[in-house]
């Protein structure tokens, strides 16, 4: 009994070598990037089946507005940064929903960002550096780390090797009902801070530009704080790693780009 207890705990330590995938910065990983992508692309077609609950704006209706989203996107993977640059497809969409201060990416890179987020923000440069934050999100994997954990190991496997043929479906559909597993701990959401910056450093925006949100709620005193960020470090101490960040890199911390053209961006969208 004690040698079958033994040898169970040494599979169990060897499935991580065996089966897993590291991440470029040694993190164990149980999915593939396919798997990332396999994953993303069922959530996002998860939430384009809920439209009431994500309203999705119209890519036609609102071309300029996704060019100018997506200028902002290409800027940061043009960078020559982000590792799966040309792994994962890093979709882009517009959710309306002016009362949320939200933006959120799938595993495989499909980026989501609130209408109220958009309003809320004051320049390229902050907005930047939030979608900065998602990509590296995606691109340190930290989604499929995260559902790791919440599923356990054990269903993780039968996935990848298809002894569970229902299971990416069924977590797609969960992940798309609550984003639960879209949510990071305080560690991951400071990592993915820092690479925001590292990113930037590589563009022409203020690579500090992540840090403009968080000064943004520090200044109305925390009340427009959302929900999400109850959990995460505070806004405070996240201006402070972010902007150390910057000043350890020796990037650049001015705002350069045209206010008005973001500002003509904000008016396009659906008022």
């Amino acid at each position: 009994m004690i040698q079958k207890y033994i040898f169970k705990s040494l599979f169990l330590m060897l499935i991580p070598l065996v089966f897993c995938t590291c991440t470029k910065d040694g993190k164990v990983n149980i999915f593939s990037l396919q798997d990332d992508i396999k994953l993303g692309q069922q959530v996002r077609d998860e939430i384009a089946s809920q439209p009431t609950e994500y309203p999705i704006l119209d890519r036609t209706q609102y071309a300029s507005s996704y060019a100018f989203l997506e200028k902002i996107r290409d800027n940061i993977l043009n960078g020559g940064g982000v590792d799966n640059r040309t792994t994962f497809e890093w979709q882009v969409f517009i959710v309306r929903d002016d009362q949320t201060l939200n933006a959120f990416v799938t595993p495989g890179g499909y980026i989501y960002v609130y209408t109220g987020l958009i309003k809320y923000l004051q320049n390229e440069d902050q907005l930047a550096g939030v979608m900065g934050h998602e990509i590296a999100h995606a691109d340190k994997r930290h989604s499929t780390t995260n559902l790791t954990k919440k599923y356990g190991v054990s269903l993780m496997l039968d996935v990848v090797f298809g002894k569970n043929s229902t299971g990416i479906s069924g977590i797609a559909k969960d992940v798309a009902g609550g984003l639960s597993g879209l949510s990071f701990s305080r560690s991951t959401e400071s990592e993915a801070d820092a690479f925001s910056v590292e990113y930037l450093s590589k563009t022409s925006y203020q690579c500090s530009g992540a840090a403009g949100f968080f000064e943004l709620i520090e200044a109305q005193g925390g009340s427009n704080t959302p929900v999400w960020l109850s959990t995460h470090p505070s806004p405070e101490n996240r201006v402070q790693d972010i902007k150390a960040k910057a000043q350890s890199m020796g990037c650049k911390t001015t705002v350069d780009t045209n206010v008005s053209d973001y500002q003509a961006f904000q008016n396009g969208l659906p008022q």
